[in-house]
């Protein structure tokens, strides 16, 4: 897409920001949004100047969710969604489940439905001090999307999974923070600025493609039934440090006290043994 209706994009100081954009409507999540998102976040992914991504919104609320009053979730023929079809929350949270790089959510004001569960594949969370979250679905007669039956129980625990989404109530941002789906609560008007500031030293401090494969690893290894094939993938990444620049560079760097400089880069230099770069 060359430019964007429903969503804002901009790049400073290695990182991306992209930000719901439909402060209107509450930024009301829509199909148009979801695919706007999704190529944002592509684009962000693939552009090796980036290192770090901010998931944000304008206005104040980040999603009050599905823009229902809007269209565009119905479909031409009463038979359902051709084949192959992703809903539009699924479209999101699976393109950041598959980042090469960290996603930081900044949630302020509503994060409800489509809202939140978009950003159950999102490495932090931060929430503004009026903050409220929902996974609604139950009280709109429908089940839960964005992959969030997955990613939920994950974060917080089949319990509190459980309540969240079987009651389909409102809470706020200190319930979320002691059930872990949120990292911090900070003032509305700094939840932005902070995880760009993480974003940031994120960028300066770590490897891109020592990133890249960690992120992954944790995301489709860590529920593994045993640790076995983690530690044979562990083997084979740590046989290879003699020819590792950044593993050089970032012994060098400490050693020396000053930052590192990284060479490698993810679009060329990820290993293809990895079991998941067939995707």
């Amino acid at each position: 897409m060359d430019s964007y209706a429903e969503v804002t994009y901009e790049v400073a100081a290695r990182v991306a920001t992209v930000r719901l954009d439909r402060p209107h409507a509450r930024n009301g999540y829509t199909v148009r949004m979801a695919d706007e998102l999704a190529d944002a976040l592509d684009r962000a992914d693939r552009d090796e100047s980036v290192r770090a991504v901010v998931l944000g919104s304008t206005g104040e609320d980040f999603s009050v969710g599905a823009d229902l009053a809007s269209g565009g979730f119905e479909f031409e023929t009463g038979d359902g969604p051709p084949a192959g079809w992703l809903e539009p929350a699924g479209r999101v949270s699976r393109r950041i489940f598959t980042m090469n790089k960290p996603v930081i959510a900044a949630l302020r004001g509503a994060s409800v439905g489509a809202g939140i569960t978009i950003t159950l594949s999102c490495d932090y969370r931060f929430a503004s001090a009026d903050s409220k979250f929902g996974f609604v679905f139950t009280r709109r007669g429908i089940a839960p999307e964005g992959g969030s039956a997955w990613y939920l129980p994950r974060l917080v625990g089949m319990g509190t999974a459980l309540d969240w989404m079987m009651s389909g109530r409102v809470f706020g941002p200190d319930e979320a923070l002691r059930a872990g789906l949120v990292h911090r609560i900070l003032p509305p008007d700094e939840v932005l600025a902070r995880a760009q500031e993480l974003a940031r030293e994120l960028a300066a401090n770590t490897a891109p493609v020592a990133v890249a494969v960690t992120r992954q690893m944790l995301y489709r290894m860590a529920f593994a039934p045993t640790p076995f094939d983690t530690h044979d993938l562990d083997s084979r990444l740590v046989g290879e440090l003699p020819t590792n620049a950044d593993a050089a560079e970032g012994v060098q760097s400490f050693l020396q006290k000053r930052s590192p400089e990284f060479i490698r880069r993810v679009d060329t230099d990820l290993p293809s043994y990895l079991p998941w770069a067939s995707e």
